[in-house]
């Protein structure tokens, strides 16, 4: 799997805790891996990264939501997007936390999942809070 990929696959994960309890992300990411497994062949790395990743991004959900909401004016995490939310959630983590991932990337990477999966304004709205993050 190639990283733009994989990236999809930790969005897909972590788009689940907009509907689960915190409790239940560890089944949900674990539920997830099976059924992308059952569609496809998964190197045990690329697993490994997808869950791992995913359950970092999980524990930075809070400062990650105060350093959006700080930066934000009229669109608080409460009333975003779920899927703008998350691919938020996802670049900053990548932007703050993972020196592995040039900023360039994350914000260009993040503004293609909102091409695909939010609004026709989400890119836009993406693209202008990491900018202001990365700043």
């Amino acid at each position: 799997m190639g990283r733009s990929e994989i990236r999809e696959h930790i969005f897909r994960v972590l788009f689940r805790k907009e509907f689960f309890d915190t409790s239940e992300m560890s089944g949900q990411r674990e539920l997830y891996m099976e059924m992308l497994k059952a569609e496809r062949d998964v190197r045990e790395e690329d697993e490994a990264y997808i869950l791992e990743k995913s359950r970092k991004i999980e524990e930075k959900i809070q400062e990650i939501d105060e350093m959006i909401n700080g930066l934000t004016t009229g669109w608080k995490t409460s009333r975003m997007n779920k899927a703008d939310l998350t691919i938020l959630r996802l670049a900053v983590y990548e932007i703050k936390w993972d020196d592995d991932i040039p900023v360039k990337v994350a914000i260009n990477e993040a503004v293609e999942l909102a091409k695909k999966y939010s609004s026709e304004e989400g890119p836009a709205f993406i693209n202008g809070v990491l900018a202001k993050i990365a700043g």
